[in-house]
Parts: C-alpha cells; structure tokens; sequence
C-alpha cells in the first residue's frame, strides 16, 4: 500500500475500483463503515465455483473470473470481507493478493472502534510501552506485524508470525504441571481436547459455554472424555453475577452484549443468558491455568477472576483480537495487576489477525502459588 495513514484512508482517496470478496455479516461490516466514509464498493465476489446466481445488496455476485475480467488486475482493490484459517482458503487468498491488490480490513469482532490512525496516534504510548513488557524477540516481532496489519489491511505483515501451539504449551505454559484448568469460552471442548496431549497430569476441567447448542455439545464431550473430569457450566464469564445479552447465532464468535453498554443490532437474534464469575464458581480450588476466550468479555472475565489468579498464580491464555483496544489494554492490564507475570504474544495462521493471544506466566512460583491455594482452601 502506498504511504498513506491507514487503510479507510488510503480507500477514500484511490481511483480503483473496490470489489468486496464474501458476503455476509463480516461483508455487512465493512460495507457499513465504507459507506459512512464515504468509500464506494463496486460489486461483490466469491470464488470461482461458488457463484450460484444469488445476489447482496441488490448486485449480482460475480465469480472472480469475472470481476477480473471487468475491472481489470491493475485496476481494481479487492477487500477481502471473510475469515479463515483453512489452508486451501489462505493458500486462494495468498494467491489472488499476488495477481490483484487486496486488503483485509481489520474489524472488530465486537464494538465499533477501529483501529486506524487515529487510534494508533492516541494510544502510541501504550502500544511501545507493550512492546516493551513483551519477554521474547518473537513476541515483538509477531506484535509488530500485528499492528502494522492492523492499520494497514496489508495481509503480506501476517505470513510467517503465526506459531506451532505445542511449543505454546509446552514450552511457554508449561502444561505438563496442569492438573486443574478453567476453559472460559469453552465452545464445545475444542481447546479441551488440544491441550489433552500436553497437560498429562490433568485431573479437572471448569469450563464456561453460555451458548445452548455450543454447551450441549460440550456436555457430550465431558460425558465422552475418560481421562479427567470436565465441569461444564452454562454460563458466560463475567466480572460478577448478571444476566447478559448474548448473540444467538451459535457459531464459533458468537458475542456477548452488555445490557446496559453496547446496543444490541435491530433484528440480531439473541437471547439472556447468566452470567457469572470464575472466583465465585472456583472459589477454594488451585487452578494451574485459565484459558479466556469470550467474545469482548476478556477485560470483565479477567475482574472476575482477580482473586483466583492472586491466590493460584495460574497460567493465563488470553484472546486480544475481539476489540481493537484489546491489543494494549489487556497486556497493560494484566501488568498493573499482576507485574510478577511475564508476558508473550503468540497466534495461529488466520486471516485477518484472529487468535492473537497474550500469555501470561508466573516463571518458577507453582510452590509459592500451592502453598497460598492450601492456605485459601482452609
């Protein structure tokens, strides 16, 4: 991209054609905050075999063959408008970014800030003072990529920052010395069963799904599961005991909506749900390690849990790519509370910069953390 401040801006003053690649609700997104830009999305494509004559917006989709052989490849901005972690999509992807300029523009998962200039410029403090606290060359470097994506929609910044997650657990959380967990987002036990393999020693599973399908396939999991003990609770993670709005839509980022802070979209299904914290559910119980992944409820889960983490000193997972502040906030948060933890910054290979994690450790204190978990206990 040429040397303009950030994506939107650079796409209100190009005189390419914009074509959108997807449709649906992440499509829905970007054609929102293009319009109030000011930013005009020509048409709309999907990938050549998947063009069924269905029409978004009131425009034909056309295959790419075709939006290639109306716009021309020097002459068009594709704005890729879905995500994905499946190899044959990213390896199409990757492809098409070579024969045409494309750009994923990062959107929030959940709220409406973006993380563009403006943002960037009032929030630079934060981003360096992150960098700094970051404990590894790699950490640095995959946060670095990840901003730069950020602004810049640019998806060449994410190729090789991605990581091999068995090194995540095994040399970073150290999970071979888990025996109590909690999963907060625990969908239907898929992060469950990937750290099976490296927490041998494990006995015991909290685990937090507020979504009913999600849930239901989690309890047949937990039934399934022989080698320890799954205690799955319907219920979205949260700072205190409420009851919330969730996104009803049952996928995999399905968001939980406060009540009394964020709007809820005109027509979006959804439904209450409870609402509750990890102290309270765990309260007298060593956990080794807590995994959040809840949808734009990281920094409230967090609260929720405060008086677990002080007393067992777990090792922390945490997603940082729900809110576009996340990717400061959190890891300031977790600094100010806790300036005993070391922190690292880890992600797996997605498109856009989905599963970017913090990782928290308290190196060499398991004693320290049993003996005040002994002590809470009695």
């Amino acid at each position: 991209m040429p040397n303009y401040t950030d994506l939107w801006s650079y796409l209100s003053t190009t005189h390419k054609k914009i074509v959108m690649y997807g449709m649906g609700n992440g499509a829905d997104k970007i054609l929102s905050i293009c319009r109030r830009r000011g930013i005009e999305v020509c048409d709309f494509f999907a990938s050549d075999g998947f063009v069924r004559g269905h029409e978004f917006h009131g425009k034909r989709v056309l295959s790419y063959s075709e939006a290639r052989e109306k716009y021309g490849s020097e002459n068009m901005i594709v704005l890729l408008s879905f995500a994905s972690s499946l190899p044959d999509v990213l390896e199409n992807i990757y492809r098409i970014s070579e024969e045409c300029e494309l750009y994923a523009p990062d959107v929030p998962v959940c709220g409406t800030t973006l993380f563009d200039k403006e943002l960037y410029d009032k929030n630079i403090d934060k981003i360096r003072a992150v960098e700094d606290l970051l404990c590894d060359q790699r950490s640095k470097e995959v946060y670095r990529s990840v901003i730069n994506y950020k602004l810049s929609g640019d998806i060449s910044h994410l190729k090789n920052t991605h990581s091999d997650f068995s090194e995540v657990y095994r040399d970073i959380l150290k999970a071979e010395r888990f025996k109590s967990i909690a999963d907060l987002g625990a969908y239907n036990g898929d992060t469950l069963r990937e750290i099976k393999p490296f927490a041998k020693e494990l006995e015991s599973a909290i685990a937090f799904e507020p979504d009913r399908r999600n849930h239901k396939k989690l309890c047949e999991y937990s039934e399934r599961e022989g080698s320890f003990k799954i205690e799955a609770h319907k219920l979205a993670a949260w700072s205190h005991r409420d009851t919330l709005i969730f996104d009803g839509s049952g996928n995999r980022n399905s968001t939980l909506i406060s009540s009394d802070s964020i709007p809820v979209s005109k027509g979006a299904k959804t439904v209450e749900v409870e609402a509750c914290s990890l102290d309270l559910i765990a309260r007298g119980r060593n956990l080794d390690y807590i995994k959040y992944d809840v949808e734009g409820s990281e920094k409230e889960a967090l609260d929720g849990s405060h008086d677990i983490i002080k007393a067992c000193a777990p090792a922390l997972m945490i997603s940082l790519y729900h809110r576009s502040e996340d990717i400061y906030e959190i890891p300031l948060m977790i600094h100010q509370k806790y300036p005993e933890y070391k922190l690292y910054i880890r992600r797996r290979e997605y498109v856009p910069a989905w599963d970017t994690v913090l990782l928290a450790v308290r190196e060499g204190l398991e004693k320290f953390a049993q003996i005040l978990c002994d002590h809470m206990v009695r």
